[in-house]
């Protein structure tokens, strides 16, 4: 076995327990992190099946894979941040807090 192969070979399995991380995950952010690190796993292995294969045209591929990995990652983190800030006892509290017009608060009481 060649060397490209054994490489191959062992970002394979370390996808695998991404996966299994993925899905297994204790909390959110362990999730998040497996699937980021899947995606980097991805990069590596496109870019070894580029130098396998002798066609290095694959790593543009490869390049735009990770910036849309990173910026998912990034995206997905904000999502839960602010989610997770935003509960619903916390949303009709701003809302009964948000001056009324008096019209309407005369209505009320």
């Amino acid at each position: 076995m060649t060397y490209f192969t054994v490489a191959t070979l062992a970002i394979l399995v370390s996808m695998a327990m991404l996966l299994v991380r993925a899905f297994k995950g204790e909390t959110v952010y362990d999730r998040i992190l497996a699937v980021n690190s899947f995606g980097t796993k991805t990069v590596l292995l496109i870019a070894l099946m580029c130098f396998m294969t002798g066609r290095p045209d694959f790593i543009d591929l490869a390049l735009v894979y990770a910036l849309m990995n990173f910026i998912s990652t990034i995206a997905v983190l904000r999502f839960t941040r602010y989610h997770d800030m935003l509960d619903d006892d916390d949303l009709r509290a701003r809302r009964l807090s948000a001056p009324i017009a008096p019209a309407i608060e005369e209505e009320l009481t």
